[in-house]
């Protein structure tokens, strides 16, 4: 593997982008870039005067909001080579350096994100190695890693099933995928339909075609449990399991790409504590292989 360290360091302006971001390009993997390429995952709740307090906001909100996070991940890198997938604003990645690994690698589909998480890296006092990289296509020879680390990234991938036999392919025998993708049905994939197929007269759209078009990036897909299971066939053991997330309780910047005066009162009067109870309608998959 080509050696991707860096410590330089780039001052970080962090947007506010409001509202649906659309790409004028054709192909869908730059068309998944140029959205994330205009916010990270997460920077809406980057808030302070410093960088410091912007990044550390964004970490109290992620695991305020998704605490299952560290259920999953576990952050138990010692002495491990762990490659994360998709590393956003960088507050998982900041908790796999901490937990002291023999490597640990992570790249992303944008150069944003690598440039945000090399200023975070560097304010913790680590050398990064981080990259530009794309899922489908990891540059890294076979039985590299004991752990890949994917939240929320593979499912807007354009071939999904691909990027998870590329990561069956860099674990070593034994080593562990831990992933979330998101989950179909789901109360936000219903929730999107009401607005955008049964107020929309368009009583014909699936949940497929609701998420790849209104849940994230253009092409977002969702599995069945099913579905999930037969992405990570080639692998020994795996445990698929839905949960409710704060998409679907309708908590923290949900659903503001959506704003309007009902999504506002359904905030106020949404029955949280049933949805709670309903886990076969979470959006959230959580995905755990072994090789």
């Amino acid at each position: 593997m080509e050696p991707i360290l860096s410590s330089e360091r780039s001052d970080i302006e962090f947007r506010r982008v409001r509202g649906e971001t659309k790409s004028t390009l054709e192909d869908p993997k730059s068309a998944v870039q140029s959205f994330w390429d205009a916010q990270a995952c997460g920077e809406i709740y980057a808030e302070g005067e410093t960088i410091e307090e912007q990044f550390a906001a964004q970490a109290n909100a992620r695991y305020t909001i998704e605490p299952y996070i560290q259920t999953v991940a576990k952050f138990d890198g010692d002495g491990k080579r762990i490659l994360e997938i998709g590393i956003g604003m960088g507050a998982d990645h900041v908790e796999w350096a901490r937990s002291k690994p023999e490597l640990l690698v992570g790249i992303d589909i944008t150069p944003r994100a690598v440039e945000i998480v090399r200023e975070r890296m560097a304010l913790e006092s680590q050398v990064p190695r981080l990259a530009v990289g794309d899922a489908e296509n990891l540059a890294f020879p076979d039985n590299t890693f004991d752990i890949i680390y994917s939240w929320g990234v593979l499912h807007h991938s354009p071939d999904t099933k691909s990027a998870f036999a590329e990561c069956h392919r860099v674990l070593k025998p034994g080593g562990e995928l831990r992933a979330m993708v998101y989950h179909r049905p789901s109360i936000v994939g219903i929730m999107l339909w009401s607005r955008y197929g049964l107020a929309a007269g368009r009583l014909g759209r699936s949940m497929a075609d609701i998420y790849a078009n209104h849940l994230e990036s253009p092409g977002t897909k969702g599995y069945s449990v099913d579905e999930a299971k037969s992405l990570v066939s080639d692998f020994s053991s795996a445990t698929v399991r839905p949960i409710v997330t704060f998409g679907d309780l309708l908590e923290g910047e949900v659903g503001h790409r959506h704003g309007s005066r009902s999504l506002s009162i359904a905030r106020k009067f949404w029955p949280r504590p049933i949805i709670r109870k309903m886990p076969f309608l979470g959006l959230d998959l959580l995905i755990e292989a072994q090789k």
